[in-house]
């Protein structure tokens, strides 16, 4: 197997306040993976996740993106590499048209005239939202803002794309919609998610993040099914939900 495009090894951080939110996490991700990081409010996911762009930088470890040390040096180039889409996309949205917004990350890389609105059009049409690309965001659905800040991401080119709960506060239809895309990307995909039946449908692996440890790491289907697991790091299904009564998903070749 190829070398990881994400690879962390031994990463500690800890807030000011003393809370180590990390404690030494190895984490490796290859090419065409799609990987949900699970586990409950407080074992570190999003410390994780603002360690992959460069946001927080750890006390012990290391982190690389495609073999580059995520550290001033790269930065830039690590943060095209790394696509992070929210969870509130009105936290990425704040031009006064969709096709602003798409455009606002590749114009300052200096893409501009043909070459840019071939990079907006291509990043509205992955996400469908292609006949909105002159409305208003705020105008739009929360399912469409979600998704055009999908495309905000898609537009900068990116190896990785990380999504922070990308299901929430969608209707049962918006969520399907979502899932279609993101199945359609030919991107390594890291998912941040409470909602285990969509990582059992988008990730056909699954890490486990306790009390800033990994804990578990393996196929989807089968840490979902580990009942003891699941029990003790608070992690439930749905009334009624059986991970074994869904087919397999199987890895992508990367």
């Amino acid at each position: 197997m190829s070398a990881p495009v994400l690879d962390l090894s031994g990463v500690h951080h800890a807030y000011p306040d003393g809370h180590h939110a990390l404690r030494g996490v190895d984490l490796h991700v290859h090419a065409g993976e799609r990987v949900a990081l699970l586990g409950p409010n407080g074992a570190g996911k999003t410390t994780l996740v603002l360690h992959l762009n460069g946001i927080l930088v750890p006390e012990a470890g290391s982190v690389r993106v495609s073999g580059l040390p995520v550290d001033g040096e790269h930065m830039l180039e690590v943060r095209r590499r790394v696509g992070v889409v929210f969870q509130d996309p009105d936290d990425q949205l704040f031009m006064p048209t969709v096709r602003q917004d798409v455009a606002f990350g590749p114009r300052n890389l200096g893409l501009r005239g043909d070459a840019l609105d071939a990079r907006v059009h291509a990043a509205l049409e992955a996400v469908d939202m292609g006949d909105h690309a002159d409305r208003a965001p705020h105008h739009l659905s929360f399912g469409q803002r979600r998704r055009v800040a999908v495309a905000t991401v898609l537009a900068m080119e990116p190896e990785i794309l990380v999504l922070d709960e990308p299901s929430s506060n969608l209707d049962p239809a918006s969520r399907r919609e979502l899932a279609e895309i993101v199945d359609a990307l030919d991107v390594t995909v890291l998912m941040v998610t409470h909602d285990l039946p969509y990582a059992l449908q988008l990730c056909e692996r699954s890490v486990v993040l306790a009390a800033g440890q990994v804990v578990a790491d393996g196929a989807t289907a089968q840490v979902l099914g580990d009942d003891a697991l699941m029990t003790r790091h608070r992690l439930e299904l749905p009334y009624g939900f059986d991970p074994s009564s869904v087919p397999a998903r199987t890895r992508r070749a990367g």
